[in-house]
């Protein structure tokens, strides 16, 4: 009797899939794949971009998210000098203490002081954005399958929405995103931000520069792995090398 009811159980089942509406498919995404600079197994960052990136961040992106897991100081590895980052750090405002009289304090920010978070907690973040919470952008490359595509496509993908499809208040049609229904509004236009290095102030060069500075917050260290990677590299075919030279004398009187 059980083996029946388990033979029942699995002809439902396959039933259910097969007879599924073919509606519930999601179509895939083809992202916007970049040729990025540091990409390759011998490159790095670029430090202009990154800057531009930083830029940008700070004056667009820095309104609605957080990264939480960057400091000031960090900003010394994408060319700052130490006097630009105390200059940028006394900015922000940070709570601190408590003093000798056991009260809390402000005090300008520090270079030892993370990035600081435009929200108090989580519920006043969802309580100014409808009940979504904008992501922390930390790690938000390392969070997503192709990260800098990705990234670089919700940013460069925003367009009107098909005739005949509604979208509520707050919310917005990008090609890249999927559901294609996002609640973020467009954050980067063309000549939003001045570039004073004279480099193209074009959606596409905004968005490039924040996703190389966002890959560079999720992997700081990705340079210096990379550099490890060849050395280990150069060991292992010098020692095989040596091996082998090893071998052939050991095994010369044999043959």
């Amino acid at each position: 009797m059980k083996i029946k009811r388990l033979l029942i159980f699995a002809l439902f089942s396959v039933l259910a899939v097969v007879l599924s509406p073919v509606a519930h498919t999601v179509e895939p995404i083809q992202l916007p794949i970049q040729d990025w600079h540091f990409s390759g197994p011998l490159s790095t960052f670029d430090r202009a971009s990154l800057q531009r990136g930083y830029m940008i961040y700070r004056r667009i992106c820095a309104a609605c998210h957080s990264m939480k897991h960057v400091a000031f100081r960090n900003l010394e590895a994408i060319g700052y000098s130490e006097e630009q980052i105390k200059a940028i750090a006394a900015e922000y405002m940070y709570t601190d203490g408590p003093d000798e009289g056991g009260n809390m304090y402000e005090r300008p920010g520090l270079p030892s002081d993370y990035f600081k978070s435009p929200y108090p907690n989580h519920n006043a973040a969802r309580a100014i954005h409808n009940g979504a919470l904008p992501p922390d952008l930390s790690l938000i490359i390392k969070a997503r399958h192709h990260g800098p595509d990705h990234v670089y496509g919700i940013l460069t993908g925003y367009e009107a929405a098909p005739e005949g499809t509604a979208l509520r208040a707050g919310q917005y049609w990008n090609r890249y995103m999927p559901g294609h229904i996002i609640a973020m509004m467009p954050p980067l236009a063309g000549n939003m931000i001045a570039y004073e290095d004279g480099t193209p102030q074009t959606l596409e060069q905004y968005a490039r520069d924040v996703v190389t500075f966002l890959t560079w917050a999720a992997e700081p260290m990705l340079e210096d792995r990379k550099r490890a990677g060849m050395k280990v590299l150069l060991f292992l075919l010098i020692f095989t090398g040596i091996m082998y030279a090893i071998q052939k004398r050991i095994w010369a009187a044999v043959r």
